[in-house]
């Protein structure tokens, strides 16, 4: 189609090109209906493309069910270049791709490999994707390409997307850079009608025409081509309505029926089989004795061209052909395209064309759809697997095995992030399901979908309520659930759901063998938490400590350490562990990393920015940690597993003294969290608001917010708020509540026994001992402190000493521990800390002097990642595979980094260190560099 006007898409268009060539990428999503241009204008970019290597494809709806089928038609021009990806996404593809076995394989870690392969052929010659109807992109695929079009930036890579505008947004493409298109300007559609046909139509039926299709290119010229001459001079008069939108489909399909009956079979054919060189349709098509002569016919007519690919000349007339023909027809064109499908090498599309090919229930046919599904859920195409048992539960004759064939999908749509449509199959499910492990299933479903949902309270109770169920049926899966609902129960609050716990505790004691060892890392998790709720903290720290040590030393099955890392770090908090807490995160983070699981990656930043990179005084590193979390969240469509506004984002907030943002974070999280349940969530933000009124000095502010972590003693911060309870309660002149918590504190830092807990035992003790006994445990808490990662507790140790020295009228001495303390938090960034330092150290006729950083210019989340890898030693490539960007754009941001820094090599940066405060690098001793982001 000849473009006429639509300079703004072309120069869109253009800049991405431009884009591209100057070695940085570019996307743009066209978006509008059905016949706007958006087609042509993707030819247009092409054609003035000849300088890139173009990589199109075309997606199709009959191919939405085949999970990546869209990824690897559009990786087809690069199958050497596979063998270079690093292991891990080298794997991801050919599972993917049903290529070679393994463990499913996450979308997000094939979205990097293909991240990888565009890249490094991009290397060679800048690359262009072309993806046209990208509404049928299978969602797997869909998720992949998303994800590419989203962490593309200096990799000489432009992708352009062309999708049909529906009433729901896109989850996939939404996000990206986008572009709608309307009809023509009246001026442009006037032209276009005017060379439309053999000769300009008189002037009142052209002013019908352009009005009647609303400027529609597409509209305009086909429904020019329908009309007669004597309706063009305007003595007969026009059809109502004109061809427009899906009215176009019934244009297109009024001329492939004026076709011959061979043709019409062929185009059918065509529309029903995946786009591509067409093995299959003349397979197919010599079935039915359909001759290659019958090609002829639609080649003229325009409406296909079958060499060297089968390509329709435009998405509708596929659709047309598709939706024209005959039920009847339909499916015989399907069964005659699953006989042309070799089952070992083509099962999954033989399985679809079955189905298509079948009017009735069918049980052989549903097997194999069954059977389809497996193969794709192994692969990691869940979303595939979901539509492949939707469509097997509609071919099964019996009530019951529909029903669990629905369960079933329901189950791959949670994983595969459709979490609407899961609940949606699960109450379909649930009329049919009759024996008792199918409604158990159903009961744990629901309880997960809950929890995706962000109704945390809700989830603890369906998920134990399913424990209870399974217990007899599959002791593993009701373990499994019941550590689900512990999870669900840390945010909905311990208090809350003590007698939900409790309830959960008599089902683990009651619990048969799992088929697991008795000491394996679940089960001891399971055991560790039960005695936490019944027989108190000390009673747990066996089974605890033993859980702990077994995650830390790789004894855990792969898929249970990702489930279950977070408990395994939550235990270790609640034991103040600081070190374990460390290196479970850490490992966390990793293993998502390597397997592509972005969601609970995001969840692992988000715990390590709050619980491991704030508590260690790192706050540019916690701030890039929330940034990522942030970003992945969005990414992979899950708001609320780290939400804008939560409470993991307080502590950073909090310690650096950004006061105004606390607050409204905090009134952010108590208006919406009741809402969910989320009452331990509240509590842990009660917590970190408490840290900010203690740095300010509001002691009887302090006590309202760390109450209720001490009353509801959830273990991510009720043993943590301890020592903050007692220093606020002191210095509110509350010593009978200081006492009680001092008393808790005791109990629990003697049993676990750790240089943290003992540490600020010994500091919580000293506010309350007598100026005899104060001195020594001050002295006792230094060593203990600086043993720890949690610099920011020794700082304030000094800072306490320092204010107990100055009140004895030990001024120089005094003097000594705040300076120390004021440094040490003016290094950090904590400014509320730092200002209580400065103020006390004034009193005693000294004042502070501020540590002069220079200005040098700030680094991004992304910049201070790559710039502590980068120090640690890591290689560009390995660089990429952790943060899911290319290596190329690893090296556009270290150039920023070396300019930023004033630095000219890897060697000088491994020499600097993150500031905590505000980004910026500077010279450290070589023995601190290991704290470099916690990495060991």
């Amino acid at each position: 189609m000849r473009l006429i006007d639509r300079r703004a898409e072309k120069q869109a268009l253009r800049q991405v090109l431009d884009s591209v060539r100057a070695g940085m990428s570019g996307v743009l999503v066209l978006r509008g209906e059905p016949g706007v241009g958006k087609s042509a204008l993707l030819d247009y970019a092409v054609e003035r493309a000849a300088d890139l290597q173009i990589v199109r494809t075309v997606a199709v709806e009959s191919e939405m069910a085949l999970g990546f089928a869209a990824v690897h038609q559009l990786l087809v021009p690069f199958p050497h270049s596979v063998d270079r990806l690093p292991g891990p996404q080298r794997r991801a593809l050919g599972v993917a791709f049903g290529l070679v076995s393994g463990p499913p394989a996450d979308p997000f870690l094939v979205g990097l490999a293909v991240l990888t392969l565009l890249a490094d052929a991009a290397e060679v010659r800048p690359v262009l994707c072309v993806i046209d109807d990208a509404q049928w992109l299978d969602d797997e695929s869909a998720d992949v390409l998303g994800f590419v079009a989203r962490r593309l930036l200096a990799d000489k890579v432009g992708m352009l997307f062309a999708i049909r505008e529906t009433t729901e947004p896109d989850p996939h493409l939404q996000a990206l850079p986008g572009l709608r298109l309307a009809g023509l300007p009246e001026p442009d559609a006037h032209e276009l009608l005017a060379t439309a046909g053999g000769r300009p139509p008189e002037a009142g039926v052209a002013e019908r025409i352009v009005a009647g299709t609303g400027g529609n290119p597409l509209a305009i010229v086909e429904a020019t081509a329908e009309l007669t001459p004597e309706q063009l001079r305007g003595q007969v008069p026009l059809p109502e309505p004109l061809p427009v939108g899906h009215e176009l489909e019934g244009l297109f399909g009024r001329r492939v029926r004026k076709l011959p009956t061979d043709t019409q079979t062929l185009l059918l054919l065509a529309a029903a089989e995946q786009p591509g060189r067409g093995d299959r349709l003349w397979h197919a098509a010599a079935a039915l004795g359909i001759p290659e002569a019958a090609a002829v016919p639609a080649e003229a007519a325009g409406m296909v061209a079958f060499w060297p690919e089968v390509r329709f000349s435009h998405p509708l007339v596929r659709s047309a052909v598709y939706h024209a023909a005959a039920p009847g027809r339909r499916r015989e064109a399907h069964r005659a395209l699953a006989a042309a499908c070799d089952p070992q090498r083509d099962p999954a599309p033989r399985a679809w064309h079955l189905a298509a090919a079948t009017a009735r229930p069918d049980d052989g046919v549903a097997d194999q759809l069954v059977a389809a599904a497996d193969r794709a859920r192994s692969r990691g195409g869940y979303a595939a697997a979901a539509a492949l048992l939707e469509r097997a539960a509609l071919l099964t004759p019996d009530e019951e095995r529909r029903a669990e064939r629905r369960l079933s999908a329901a189950q791959a749509h949670v994983v595969a992030g459709a979490v609407d449509r899961a609940e949606a199959l699960l109450a379909e499910a649930a009329t049919g399901l009759h024996d008792p492990l199918s409604t158990a299933q159903a009961t744990e479903l629901k309880g997960r979908i809950r929890f995706h949902c962000g109704q945390v309270a809700e989830s603890a109770s369906v998920l134990a309520c399913a424990a209870r169920r399974l217990r007899p049926l599959d002791p593993r899966a009701a373990r499994d659930a019941l550590l689900s609902a512990l999870e669900a129960a840390v945010f909905a609050g311990w208090a809350p759901s003590a007698s939900l716990l409790h309830e959960n505790a008599r089902t683990a004691r009651n619990l048969p063998p799992t088929g697991d060892p008795p000491d394996s890392a679940a089960n001891l998790l399971l055991q560790g938490y039960t005695a936490r709720v019944t027989g108190g903290y000390a009673a747990a720290m066996p089974a605890l400590r033993r859980t702990i040590q077994a995650f830390l030393v790789d004894e855990v099955d792969p898929d249970v350490a990702l489930q279950r890392l977070e408990l395994a770090a939550v235990a270790a908090a609640d034991l103040l562990d600081d070190a374990s807490v460390e290196r479970l995160t850490t490992d966390w983070i990793d293993r998502a990393r390597a397997s592509g699981a972005l969601a609970r990656l995001a969840g692992a930043l988000a715990f390590r920015s709050a619980y491991v990179d704030g508590p260690a005084g790192r706050l540019a590193a916690a701030r890039a940690a929330e940034a990522e979390a942030h970003e992945l969240a969005e990414m992979t469509n899950n708001p609320a597993i780290v939400p804008p506004t939560g409470a993991h984002t307080l502590l950073t907030l909090s310690l650096s003294g950004r006061e105004a943002e606390a607050r409204a974070t905090a009134a952010a999280v108590a208006r919406e969290a009741p809402g969910r349940g989320a009452a331990g969530e509240m509590a842990m933000a009660a917590y970190f608001l408490g840290v900010l009124e203690i740095s300010l000095g509001n002691y009887g502010s302090a006590i309202g917010c760390l109450d209720p972590a001490y009353t509801d003693d959830t273990p991510l911060v009720g043993t943590q708020a301890l020592p903050d309870l007692v220093e606020a309660a002191v210095r509110a002149g509350r010593r009978d509540l200081a006492e009680r918590a001092l008393h808790r504190l005791e109990d629990r830092a003697t049993a676990t026994g750790t240089p943290l807990a003992l540490g600020l035992l010994a500091r919580s003790r000293a506010l309350l001992a007598t100026p005899a006994e104060a001195r020594q445990e001050y002295e006792d808490a230094l060593p203990l402190l600086g043993r720890t990662r949690a610099v920011p507790q020794l700082a304030r140790a000094h800072l306490l000493y320092g204010e107990w020295l100055r009140r004895q009228r030990r001024r120089g001495e005094a003097r000594d521990q705040l300076r120390t303390a004021h440094d040490m938090f003016d290094g950090m960034g904590f400014h509320g800390f730092a200002e209580r330092a400065r103020v006390e150290l004034r009193a005693t006729g000294e004042c502070a002097r501020k540590r002069e950083l220079g200005t040098p210019e700030e680094l991004t989340p992304q910049e201070a990642q790559i710039a502590v890898l980068v120090s640690l030693g890591e290689a560009n490539r390995e660089i990429a595979a952790q943060l899911f960007v290319s290596p190329s754009t690893v090296e556009y941001h270290l150039r920023k980094v070396f300019r930023k820094l004033g630095v000219t090599s890897r060697t000088q940066l491994a020499h600097r260190v993150l500031d905590k405060s505000s980004g910026v690098f500077h010279p450290i001793p070589a023995s601190d560099r290991p704290l470099l982001g916690g990495r060991r």
